[in-house]
């Protein structure tokens, strides 16, 4: 059984797919839009002209799969309550990704030694979703 983060951006899912591509070298395997959908949508269920909207995607973020969609593309997207862990290989991977995932977010904590890390830090994406980008302690 896997647990796998399914992310709502309420109208922006493409563009923070190809942030997350940019960003974090993320891999784009599915991307399916409202208008695809191969039974009719429920009425009042998109906005008009969300047709083009990602009803839904999943992407690799190395060996992880994070799904994402528009939702009801609101323009609100709400993401509160958890954080992404990113652990990567080495302190240069660390800098590199959270300074790509910090471009137009907000800094929670600076990327920083700590007890459990050689580097640790939290980010706030463009988008609202928090990263908490870390380099594990070798066992």
């Amino acid at each position: 059984m896997q647990v796998q983060p399914y992310l709502i951006f309420e109208g922006r899912c493409q563009e923070a797919l190809d942030f997350y591509v940019q960003a974090l070298g993320a891999k784009v395997e599915v991307v399916m839009r409202y208008k695809d959908s191969p039974e009719p949508l429920p009425p009042g269920s998109i906005p008009p002209g969300g047709e083009d909207k990602v009803m839904h995607s999943a992407m690799k973020i190395g060996s992880s799969t994070v799904m994402a969609s528009d939702g009801h593309c609101t323009g609100k997207p709400g993401f509160q309550g958890f954080t992404l862990a990113l652990p990567v290989a080495d302190e240069a991977t660390a800098h590199r990704v959270f300074d790509a995932l910090a471009v137009g977010g907000q800094l929670q904590m600076p990327l920083t030694r700590t007890f459990f890390s050689p580097a640790f830090g939290m980010v706030q994406d463009r988008f609202g979703v928090t990263w908490n980008v870390l380099v594990e302690m070798p066992q």
